[in-house]
């Protein structure tokens, strides 16, 4: 199996850049702790500073509720192929690409998200998006695993022991007292090891037990199926008695072709579940790829958001991917943080000799006016960045 890829975005002003800011974060990464690609994010309406407030809320849980429906739509699509991971990673596509093409060379599609819209406008939709997305998988799913279920309870009819699988093509019509107004015929599943005494005491454990009557239809490795007859007023009392010497009585009524009708009711449901099954397959691939896609966009007018409440105006930024694993994602983190920490609260300026100085007063006032502070459990990072993988 393939070492599970960690992604970061990654936003910094580019005002911090003497030289190409892709290389500059390349070797400030190091080349082998992950590889650096641009991410392009084009410039939507900004609007007020409560609105970019409230968008960065709205899609903080929007991203939340995009990560938890890739999680359910990939638990789908390990379910219906049996867990084969080739299998499953073949099924992995977006927009016909493999997940980590398509995010490598995203691009907003402009299409269906007009990057003109207001952002509360492309939220909305957004939102709605993954929520049909969600409701459409389910529902597919839910209808698979119900035909699943009625077949594999024909299949165990078909399969099982004698306590529990169908009776009709087991019992001969003929052993069956049909249409008598005083006499009827129970058929009992007794365990193999109380055969004995269940011919031994069968004739006595209620009244009106017709004698000898007791006649072996089936045996399997667990149970053996009589059929006995009693006088029809003491039948209840005759079945009550077999159950308290856990005897097993079984329903059954002789109907002309049930034989046959059965095994008509399992092929259809088998042709039923292949049918479904490939429309879950289908719906799984198409959830997959649908679900990816929104969560990538969403990604992306965060990035956007918070960049702007962050580095503010003129919007002048760099957005880059960073592809690494998650074991090495901790050196790419430490790394960047040793390099952009003083960007807490924009609190950054240039000396005589045009290099960048900190001002640790400023962030730590910045980081206060934001509501961070130590111990409140907020991971605070002085510039804009996310994590996020693929299950």
């Amino acid at each position: 199996m393939a070492p599970t890829t960690r992604y970061s975005l990654v936003s910094l002003p580019l005002r911090i850049f003497d030289d190409e800011p892709l290389s500059v974060l390349a070797s400030t990464i190091g080349q082998d702790n992950g590889e650096i690609l641009k991410f392009p994010i084009p410039s939507f309406k900004i609007g007020t500073l409560d609105a970019l407030v409230q968008h960065a809320d709205d899609l903080t849980k929007l991203n939340a509720a995009c990560e938890a429906v890739v999680s359910k739509v990939a638990d789908s699509l390990a379910g219906i192929l049996d867990g084969d991971e080739d299998k499953i990673s073949q099924h992995k596509m977006v927009n016909d690409k493999p997940t980590d093409s398509y995010i490598c060379s995203f691009q907003w599609n402009k299409v269906r998200y007009r990057a003109d819209k207001p952002l509360g406008e492309l939220i909305e939709n957004l939102q709605k998006d993954i929520q049909n997305i969600d409701n459409d998988v389910k529902a597919k799913f839910n209808q698979y695993n119900t035909v699943k279920t009625n077949l594999a309870a024909l299949q165990r009819k078909q399969t099982g022991n004698l306590a529990t699988k169908s009776l009709a093509p087991i019992v001969p019509p003929d052993v069956l007292i049909q249409d008598s107004e005083y006499l009827e015929t129970h058929l009992i599943v007794v365990p193999s090891s109380a055969r004995k005494d269940f011919l031994r005491s069968y004739e006595t454990i209620a009244e009106m037990v017709v004698p000898r009557s007791a006649i072996q239809i089936a045996q399997d490795d667990e149970f053996t199926l009589f059929a006995v007859t009693t006088f029809k007023k003491t039948s209840a009392d005759f079945l009550h008695k077999c159950r308290e010497q856990k005897w097993t009585p079984r329903q059954y009524k002789y109907v002309e072709g049930g034989k046959e009708e059965e095994q008509r009711e399992l092929e259809r449901m088998a042709r039923e579940e292949k049918k479904v099954w490939g429309e879950a397959l289908h719906m799984a691939r198409s959830g997959w790829s649908e679900s990816v896609m929104v969560w990538a966009h969403v990604l992306t007018l965060r990035v956007f958001v918070e960049t702007v409440l962050r580095y503010g105006l003129p919007l002048e930024f760099v957005c880059a991917l960073v592809k690494t694993t998650p074991k090495q994602a901790k050196k790419v983190k430490t790394a960047l943080d040793k390099a952009y920490s003083y960007l807490g609260g924009n609190a950054f300026g240039r000396d005589k000799r045009g290099r960048v100085t900190k001002d640790d007063a400023s962030l730590a006032s910045e980081m206060a006016a934001a509501g961070y502070s130590a111990g409140d459990g907020n991971e605070y990072t002085a510039y804009v960045y996310y994590e996020f993988e693929f299950p």
